[in-house]
């Protein structure tokens, strides 16, 4: 079955860097639509990147410029970059997988994607 296993969280200063990683396994992992996905306490879960089979990317918009999601297909391996971090990005980043939609459909509805990791905590101090 589909596994996705997230690693890479932790705690850092305000503009500190973090590289995420998400393991798949299970599936043919190029032909699906892959996303990083974050849900602060109290707060619904929001889309933070998203990267198609074709290789298109889409982030919102508070976080261009300083995220970049990319993948190695070989590894099957989704990897987040994610610099000049700010305390309003802490959260449960989450890792996923889509079969049906393009990215930017799923950055808007994530509960679209089809499977889901189990997440792995980014803290970010002031």
């Amino acid at each position: 079955q589909v596994q996705l296993v997230e690693s890479g969280g932790g705690s850092v200063q305000s503009g500190g860097s973090l590289r995420l990683s998400c393991a798949a396994s299970g599936y043919t992992y190029s032909t699906y639509c892959m996303g990083w996905f974050r849900q602060a306490p109290g707060k619904e879960r929001e889309g933070v990147a998203t990267i198609d089979s074709d290789g298109i990317t889409s982030y919102v918009d508070s976080v261009k410029g300083r995220f970049t999601i990319s993948q190695d297909n070989a590894k099957n391996t989704l990897y987040l970059q994610m610099n000049s971090l700010k305390p309003e990005d802490t959260a449960m980043y989450y890792c996923a997988a889509g079969i049906y939609y393009s990215g930017g459909y799923y950055l808007q509805f994530p509960y679209g994607m089809d499977y889901w990791g189990k997440g792995t905590l980014v803290t970010i101090s002031s």
